[in-house]
């Protein structure tokens, strides 16, 4: 009789799950089925987390199917301060045009929303954080210009980590540029409306972000100036809890809108149809809506998800 008696090894089973299947959300840690995530918009299933998506995924969401046309897409940047970092800023830029099939961080062209005609300009931040160097700058400033020669509304979605360091001084110029732009929008009595995607920061929330007639923020978006750890530092004091989240901005007057991605594109056409009705048009019943959502507004922030309509 054996003292000791060998054990066959059990024999497990690995199965292959090919990779990308499956996403893990930043928000509630839940593993989700990507094929159900796109199906959602890129919002999560399970807590409403907005997943950041690309510009022209943005637009193929809030613009009506093929009546988007790209305008000035040759615009590139260049390299006027002969700028290195880890690699020079030629270098880079090649990298994120091969990684994102951009030739910039914005995006911008004539297009339609539910047959109303606009412009929409939007900043992907997968090019280089989204950031606004001369290119993105000039994009935003003939956006605006091209909504006034048009008389019609502009809509700009940001997402943007603020000016671009390559750039210097050339960068910050396009502060001052692109609210001068949209200075002689609201001189005209030309509608511009300001969506601001997760994050907005830096320079593009210190000039034309912030600049919209009404500006809409989509679910717990991060929007800001400088990022909180250097507000603590310089201030010294603890900052509240969902500090520079859309929902805190919203309840403290720094935004007038918080819209889930599934309403956005209705509630844009809703507000056109309010602010800047085509002539003719019936206006007496948006205009009694927009009445009435003012007088809530001073009690309740005005948050717009699917459920609420």
């Amino acid at each position: 009789m054996a003292w000791f008696k060998r054990k066959e090894p059990k024999i497990e089973k690995k199965v292959k799950i090919p990779e990308g299947l499956w996403v893990k959300c930043e928000n509630c840690k839940e593993i989700i089925y990507r094929k159900e995530l796109e199906n959602n918009l890129k919002v999560c299933p399970k807590c409403k987390y907005h997943f950041r998506i690309s510009a022209k995924e943005r637009i193929n969401l809030m613009t009506d199917s093929g009546s988007f046309v790209e305008l000035d897409a040759e615009l590139k940047s260049i390299d006027p301060l002969e700028f290195n970092d880890t690699i020079s800023y030629k270098e880079r830029l090649l990298e994120n045009e091969k990684k994102t099939g951009l030739k910039e961080a914005a995006i911008y062209g004539d297009a339609k929303i539910n047959g109303r005609d606009v412009v929409v300009a939007v900043l992907d931040f997968s090019f280089m954080g989204g950031s606004m160097g001369t290119v993105v700058g000039e994009k935003v400033t003939r956006a605006a210009e091209r909504a006034l020669e048009r008389r019609v509304p502009l809509i700009i979605v940001s997402a943007s980590g603020g000016a671009r360091m390559q750039e210097g001084m050339f960068s910050l110029m396009q502060m001052a540029k692109t609210s001068q732009a949209i200075g002689r929008l609201k001189e005209a009595g030309i509608l511009y409306i300001s969506v601001l995607a997760d994050p907005t920061f830096g320079g593009v929330t210190a000039s034309f972000a912030m600049l919209g007639d009404i500006i809409i923020a989509e679910p717990r978006s991060l929007i800001g100036f400088a990022g909180p750890r250097v507000i603590q530092e310089t201030i010294k004091q603890q900052l509240p809890e969902g500090f520079q989240r859309a929902e805190f901005l919203l309840e403290h007057g720094m935004i007038d809108i918080v819209v889930e991605r599934k309403e956005l594109k209705n509630t844009i056409y809703r507000l056109i149809e309010i602010i800047m009705p085509e002539s003719g048009s019936d206006n007496s019943e948006t205009s009694d809506s927009l009445s009435r959502n003012g007088k809530e507004k001073s009690s309740k922030p005005l948050i717009i998800s699917q459920s609420s309509g």
